[in-house]
């Protein structure tokens, strides 16, 4: 995966060229001001004053001062900037899409955060809505921080160009979102998209799912996107009716969900897809790739979103990802056995 695929999957490159099986969405260029204000660490939305604790030393050292002002040395005040062009931009578009948006940068959206948003979606109606999602979410920042993530011509973070795309609300059901996976223009694998969840009615309807999916990908997106090689995904709305959601990019930057990128890298495991061939009279159309969906309760996967209700810590001591933290948990639990057991020899 090169810079370049990245870049062709960017909404606002591949938008105006399939607006018409997409949903309908309106693009806001972001000033470098307001992508500092992204990426800097505090949460706190446009206009609103926050009272921001100090640390336990800034307020000993600084407290006879603070007492002399008659302030509160334990607070202190953060406003974050106006983005008048930014605000003006959303409200006109949340008017313009009929009231409710769900938003997303170039790349990806803030699935990670809705568990922030009052209704656990990312539906949305105001600025503040956006800004919330937009500041809490580890995608977002991921992209704003590292773009370019396992291309192999550099890594590294785009330095311009970055745009809020706010897209009409739709009421989705989740159990007919499919990631799609495109290799030298052959439909080779598609996967359900929520892995956290079984549905039975996929299993039921599989030849047809893969047939409204395939004949979409063929009369709609074959050759006409700008690589040969790349992953798409879609909303099967009814039978014979499908709706392309997004573009990603062939490579370990997009989930492959059911799949692994081993699997879908290795040339042998997929001998076919839909044919690449406009003038191939014997093409049938049909979808002769791999098709991966949960089909019991046990193949159930946990939703990498949820992740982000959980405390940082607790993650990394289930996962075993940071030694040190183990080692405290196990000396805190062991202060807390040490006077139980004193107790119980008195």
């Amino acid at each position: 995966m090169k810079r370049q695929h990245v870049l062709n999957c960017n909404f606002s490159v591949w938008y105006p060229k399939f607006k018409n099986i997409t949903i309908r969405s309106r693009v806001i260029p972001l000033s470098k001001e307001f992508v500092d204000y992204l990426k800097a660490d505090n949460v706190v939305l446009p206009g609103d004053p926050v009272r921001a604790t100090n640390t336990c030393d800034e307020i000993e050292s600084d407290s006879e001062e603070w007492l002399a002002l008659g302030e509160d040395p334990s607070q202190e005040t953060i406003i974050a900037p106006e983005f008048n062009e930014v605000d003006s931009g959303i409200k006109e578009s949340i008017t313009d899409l009929e009231g409710f948006v769900f938003p997303k940068l170039n790349w990806c959206s803030p699935l990670d955060a809705a568990w922030i948003s009052f209704d656990g979606t990312l539906k949305c109606q105001s600025p503040n809505d956006i800004y919330l999602l937009l500041k809490s979410s580890d995608k977002i920042s991921k992209i704003l921080f590292d773009t370019f993530e396992h291309c192999e011509d550099g890594q590294g973070c785009m330095t311009e160009g970055f745009e809020l795309v706010l897209r009409k609300w739709k009421d989705i059901n989740p159990g007919m979102e499919f990631r799609c996976f495109v290799k030298e223009d052959q439909l080779i694998a598609i996967s359900q998209r929520d892995v956290a969840s079984c549905y039975g009615f996929i299993a039921q309807n599989e030849q047809d799912i893969c047939e409204d999916i395939s004949g979409f990908y063929k009369n709609k997106l074959l050759k006409k996107f700008a690589d040969s090689t790349f992953t798409f995904d879609v909303y099967r709305c009814a039978p014979q009716k499908v709706l392309l959601i997004d573009f990603n990019p062939f490579g370990r930057q997009t989930d492959p969900l059911l799949f692994t990128w081993d699997e879908l890298n290795d040339t042998t495991q997929f001998s076919c897809g839909v044919a690449n061939s406009d003038d191939n009279d014997e093409d049938d159309g049909k979808f002769h790739g791999v098709f991966k969906y949960v089909t019991n309760a046990g193949g159930v996967q946990p939703n990498p979103a949820h992740v982000n209700r959980i405390p940082t810590d607790i993650v990394d001591l289930a996962s075993g990802n940071d030694v040190n933290k183990l080692v405290d948990f196990l000396n805190v639990r062991n202060l807390i056995r040490k006077p139980l057991e004193e107790s119980d020899d008195d």
